[in-house]
């Protein structure tokens, strides 16, 4: 391509869009490929473009909306659909209800190859249907060959962006504490598990209220994931103290205990285990007092059916901090990135 006086290029094609803001509207008012004509001088000179760039067949260079076109292709997502170029830009939009995954190594790889850029929603976050998930560019008009090749070689055999879909999973509900089984108060656990548990597909196929009895917890649990539940969550007991032997109901289950205690506040003392293919999840006391609590972070991976590992666990740390806002804006906020 080439620079030139806007009253020199009539006749020419633009090689890019030019984009106009005016009354809150902001977009190209002239595309790729379009044909200049003396009408088009003025209006180019009153949205401040004294030059415009043209084709020069005599480069060879990729166009930004061939590089585009060309990245896009090399990072094919299941469950999204990409949109453009427009401006040079190709964006990914989320065709299902789930959790978007980035592989942050890949991304930043991209992102040190001259001339390209990959911009993204934070790794880990929940999605939904139209969702716009990543966008990709180059910065100048154009760029080398050699650039867009290297690119597409990092992408090789790797995926950089993944949706899990949400799983319709069966869920077991285990109140423990004397107080509640004995019938001195209230249980205020299970209501707020329900209205969590409504923001994915599945159904809750039991609850049970045990007292703090390490054998009634477990046999209570053996029964359900006997029973088919792909979940087991379990309010209450969770604590260090003496008489919180919920844990310890858990690990006598078999259960594989990824962590007892996060990096998470609030909800500190989460228990995330596994039984086989049963999710086992420990829920403190403080997801009773607050809206939002480590149970709903960790909740979006468990309905993918994607196994946590310790060390995405413990990667809660940066973000793990609830900044209890007066107004809970989550997930739309630092809570919750690892």
């Amino acid at each position: 391509m080439k620079k030139i006086c806007v009253q020199n290029a009539v006749g020419m094609r633009l090689c890019h869009d030019i984009t106009e803001i005016r009354d809150g509207f902001k977009g190209p008012v002239f595309r790729r490929n379009h044909v200049i004509t003396r009408d088009d001088v003025d209006h180019l000179l009153n949205i401040g473009k004294r030059h415009v760039y043209v084709w020069d067949e005599s480069i060879r260079e990729i166009h930004e909306d061939e590089c585009a076109l060309r990245i896009a292709a090399a990072l094919p997502v299941e469950d999204a659909h990409y949109e453009g170029p427009s401006e040079g830009k190709m964006v990914l939009k989320a065709d299902v209800e789930g959790l978007f995954m980035v592989d942050r190594e890949l991304l930043a790889a991209l992102n040190n190859v001259p001339d390209f850029t990959v911009s993204t929603i934070p790794d880990h976050y929940a999605v939904k249907p139209g969702d716009r998930l990543a966008s990709m560019r180059i910065i100048p008009l154009v760029t080398a060959e050699k650039n867009i090749v290297e690119a597409e070689e990092l992408c090789r055999n790797r995926r950089l962006f993944e949706i899990h879909p949400y799983l319709p999973l069966r869920t077991a509900v285990i109140i423990t504490g004397s107080e509640v089984y004995s019938g001195r108060i209230c249980d205020r656990f299970e209501p707020v598990i329900r209205a969590k548990l409504k923001k994915f597909p599945g159904e809750i196929i039991g609850t049970a209220v045990c007292d703090d009895s390490a054998d009634m917890i477990r046999e209570t649990a053996g029964k359900f994931i006997g029973s088919g539940a792909d979940l087991l969550i379990l309010t209450g007991g969770m604590s260090v103290d003496p008489d919180d032997v919920t844990p310890s109901a858990v690990r006598s289950l078999g259960a594989e205990i990824i962590s007892h205690g996060l990096p998470s506040q609030p909800g500190n003392m989460t228990l995330m285990a596994y039984l086989d293919k049963t999710a086992v999840v420990g829920v403190p006391g403080a997801a009773i007092s607050r809206p939002v609590t480590t149970l709903d972070v960790l909740l979006p991976q468990i309905f993918t059916g994607v196994r946590f590992t310790r060390r995405e666990l413990f990667n809660l740390a940066e973000g793990g901090l609830c900044q209890m806002c007066r107004q809970c804006h989550f997930p739309n906020c630092t809570y919750g990135r690892y």
